[in-house]
């Protein structure tokens, strides 16, 4: 049985890539989907959408062009592997926070995240 669904609509996506009112509350319903308490959903126009708002942002000075880089690669990161494994958003979030703050090593009970964690590079281990 599926958990809660919380559908983020373009501008609560962006919060979660840039800081700004409202970060805190997609902060945490990103870790309630993380801890599978959740299940996260938006639209795919929502990507190119949140691209345009990134560059909005950069282009009136309230994004500095090293938090646009990282903000778009973050999204783009996370949506790529949606597609590219057929994966939850949270076990693409955790390969890509993983990847971004160069972990070692990657644990996890998951079979299929694990062989997905070790295609993406990641020194992953299962621990069933």
């Amino acid at each position: 049985m599926r958990g809660p669904i919380a559908y983020l609509d373009s501008s609560s996506i962006v919060k979660r890539y840039v800081e700004e009112p409202g970060s805190d509350t997609i902060r945490g319903l990103y870790l309630k989907a993380y801890s599978a308490e959740l299940i996260i959903s938006f639209n795919s126009w929502n990507i190119g959408e949140v691209l345009g708002a990134f560059d909005k942002a950069l282009t009136r000075g309230n994004l500095s062009q090293e938090d646009y880089l990282k903000a778009r690669k973050r999204l783009l990161l996370e949506t790529s592997l949606l597609e590219k494994y057929h994966i939850y958003q949270a076990d693409a979030l955790q390969i890509v926070s993983a990847k971004i703050i160069g972990a070692t090593q990657f644990f996890t009970g998951d079979k299929k995240l694990h062989e997905i964690a070790n295609k993406e590079g990641l020194n992953s281990t299962l621990t069933t």
